[in-house]
This record gives structure tokens, C-alpha cells and sequence, in this order.
């Protein structure tokens, strides 16, 4: 079936809500207005019940179908904008300098919401749906922080799903995997300890520079000569802090960066061969190296069976050509993750057209991918529940 003629509708009203928020960017836990939006048009819409305050600032609203008792789904969204300044041009660009939603969540809130309104209305399924709307994606943990406040369990969720939007990916497409889809994302932050002295007597001092530009190279033979060549593996550093004098060698240099993979076995690895390639260079240099590590949001993987079923129910909305079943996983993160870990379910990219890249200050959200996003969420909630 095309796109629900209900969401077509509700397209202007629904790009009216996201360009709202757009406006108003909120960060990490700190969503409270976007929170109290939210919570305010579920109110409205009539859900039975809308619970706040779910992991720090998240919000679950329950619409129960009018076709008897039943299971529990759960479609989240996630509300957290970057600290990024904006630089798309667009008249309802950010209005507070150096915070945007520039990965699309204000996109994904609105069109949850225009499913839920839609839900609301219709209530064309047996059992319930919770509709999550998460804080904190972007480097919070928001996710873990809504399963540890006890959401599966409290609202009786048995199957959960997510949606997000691709740049590049021709709106009205969709794309997923069974399977890792996101990779494990982990950060770290390397200290070197030498001894500083003056730049004409380096023999008298021991450089941190030089012992963490070798580190640098180092590192990349994690991925190069330590892991299995079919293995995906990241090691990027993204960071080089050392000194603030053209005649002195300081005392320390500082480097950080990033390790993603797509399986446990090979982040412990990766961990292990990270710490050993430290010692070796503070035996080298005659420094003193310190790692701290820290393992972030794990692999995402979509259930196997869920993965087929969210698919099918995108190729009755853009047909089956249009439906992407085999991507390339991607090396990014998604707290998402957590959710799949404590139920089975399944993550699906739509189609955002050519637009700039997620992170990107020029991005924007595509407003034409409305209908499409909602239309997927009933379709999917619906086929879920039927009686």
C-alpha cells in the first residue's frame, strides 16, 4: 500500500511541530521543553496514559487499540539536539547560538508523534503501543537510562523498534539489516608523561611529543596487523593536546580519539592490544603512559526475524524496489542499542534525499519524509497488533 492518505494530512501540522523544534534545541538530558511539548500533544491527542520523567526526562505515551487485549510495541524516537552552530540558512534555523538538531531528532520526534496522533484517532490494533521519545542519544546513554528506569517491564513492552534518517538514501526509501547495523562505539583519552626542558637541549628532557606521534602510528596497526582483515574495526584519533611554547618540550602531551566494531569479541580485543601498545611505548621512550577507556553504547543488532517484518512493512508503504534489506552496517553509534538489547526489534534508516550529512551544520531535516515516517510507524504498529 502507498503512503496513508491520514498522513499526508497531517504533513504541514507535522512539519510545523518539527520546525518548532528546530527552533528550540535542547541537549543531552537537558530536554525539558521538548519534553513538555511532547507530553503536552499525547495529552492531547488522547493517549491513555503519558508517563514523564522516564530516564531523567523521557516520555512514553500508551494508546490501547479498540480491538481487544493484547501485546505491547514500542516505537521510539530520540529528542536531543548537538552542540553544534547552525549554518543551513533555513527561517527556522536555531535560535540559540551553538546548539542545532543536526542529526535529524527533531524529525524523528515529530513524525512519532504524528503516528501517535494518528494511533490515537484510529486505534486500529489489538493490545497497546507505547510510543518512547528518548533524551540523551547523543553521547548520554538516554537509552540505558529509560531501560534501567524500568520502561519494558512498567509498560509491558515485548517488542521495540527505531527509526532514523539517512542523508544520501532518495526519500521514500528505506534501508535495513538483520543483524549488527551500528557498531560499538568506545572513547579514549592517552596521557603521556615525560620531562620538560628547553628545545635546545633535548637530550636532557624526555619528549611526550615524540613518544605520542609514535603512539599515533602505533595504534593504527591495531586494525591493520592485529585484527582479522573481515573483522570491522575503527581506531581513529582525533585528538593531539601537547605544549604552549616554540622553545620548551612540556611535560605532557595528550592524544584521544575513537574505537567502533561490529562484534564484542572484537572491542575486547581491540582494548587489550591498545593498553599492551602503551606499555610498549613508555618502555621505548622512558615515559609514563595512562589510558582511560571508556567502552560506550554496544553493537546494535537487529533481531533476525523483526528485521524481515520491519522491512515487509516498508515495502507496503514504498514498495518492496525501494526497500534496501542488505545494507553495509554502518560505523556510527545508536543507543538504540540498548533497547534491542532487552527486547527483540529492529533499526531502519529512511530515506532523507540530498541533503547535508548528519553532524553537518548545514544539515536540515527533510520535511517531504513526513508522510513516509509516519506512514511506517502505523503500518508497522498496526501489523504488529493486528487481532
Amino acid at each position: 500500500m502507498p503512503i496513508l492518505n491520514r498522513a499526508a494530512e497531517l504533513q504541514d501540522e507535522v512539519a510545523g511541530w518539527r520546525r518548532h523544534l528546530h527552533q528550540n534545541p535542547e541537549l543531552n538530558y537537558d530536554v525539558f521543553e521538548t519534553a513538555r511539548f511532547v507530553a503536552e500533544k499525547l495529552a492531547a491527542f488522547g493517549c491513555d496514559e503519558v508517563a514523564t520523567g522516564i530516564g531523567r526526562t523521557g516520555v512514553v505515551g500508551v494508546i490501547k487499540g479498540r480491538l481487544g487485549d493484547g501485546a505491547t510495541v514500542g516505537l521510539r524516537a530520540d529528542m536531543d539536539a548537538l552542540p553544534i552552530s547552525e549554518t543551513s540558512g533555513k527561517p527556522y534555523a536555531s535560535k540559540t547560538p551553538g546548539k542545532m538538531h543536526a542529526c535529524g531528532h527533531d524529525g524523528h520526534t515529530a513524525m512519532l508523534l504524528g503516528a501517535a496522533k494518528y494511533l490515537a484517532e484510529t486505534r486500529n490494533f489489538a493490545g497497546s503501543v507505547a510510543v518512547i521519545f528518548q533524551p540523551a542519544e547523543e553521547g548520554g546513554a538516554g537509552g540505558l537510562a529509560m531501560v534501567r528506569d524500568g520502561m519494558m517491564d512498567r509498560f509491558g513492552i515485548e517488542r521495540v523498534f527505531g527509526m532514523h534518517n539517512m542523508p544520501g538514501l532518495p526519500v521514500g526509501q528505506f534501508a535495513i539489516k538483520p543483524g549488527p547495523i551500528m557498531a560499538a562505539t568506545a572513547e579514549f583519552t592517552i596521557t603521556v608523561k615525560g620531562r620538560g626542558g628547553h628545545a635546545a637541549l633535548p637530550h636532557k628532557a624526555i619528549d611526550p611529543i615524540v613518544a605520542a606521534s609514535q603512539l599515533v602510528v602505533a595504534l593504527q596497526t591495531i586494525v591493520s596487523r592485529s585484527t582479522d582483515p573481515v573483522d570491522a574495526l575503527v581506531v581513529t584519533v582525533t585528538k593531539f593536546h601537547a605544549g604552549d611554547a616554540y622553545n620548551v618540550i612540556p611535560e605532557h602531551a595528550q592524544i584521544a580519539g575513537t574505537v567502533r566494531t561490529l562484534r564484542k569479541e572484537v572491542a575486547t580485543a581491540a582494548e587489550q592490544r591498545m593498553r599492551a601498545v602503551c606499555d610498549g611505548i613508555a618502555a621505548t621512550f622512558g615515559v609514563t603512559v595512562t589510558i582511560d577507556y571508556d567502552a560506550n553504547y554496544p553493537v546494535t543488532v537487529n533481531d533476525a526475524e523483526q528485521a524481515v517484518f520491519a522491512g515487509d512493512v516498508a515495502a507496503e508503504i514504498a514498495g518492496d524496489p525501494h526497500v534496501h534489506r542488505a545494507i553495509q552496517p554502518l560505523m556510527g553509534g545508536e543507543d538504540f542499542s540498548y533497547m534491542l538489547e532487552a527486547r527483540p526489534g529492529a533499526f531502519i534508516f529512511i530515506g532523507n534525499g540530498d541533503s547535508a550529512n548528519l553532524h553537518h551544520p548545514a544539515y536540515d531535516f527533510n520535511d517531504e519524509v513526513i508522510p513516509h515516517g509516519v506512514s511506517y510507524w502505523v503500518r508497522l504498529a498496526e501489523a504488529s497488533l493486528a487481532a
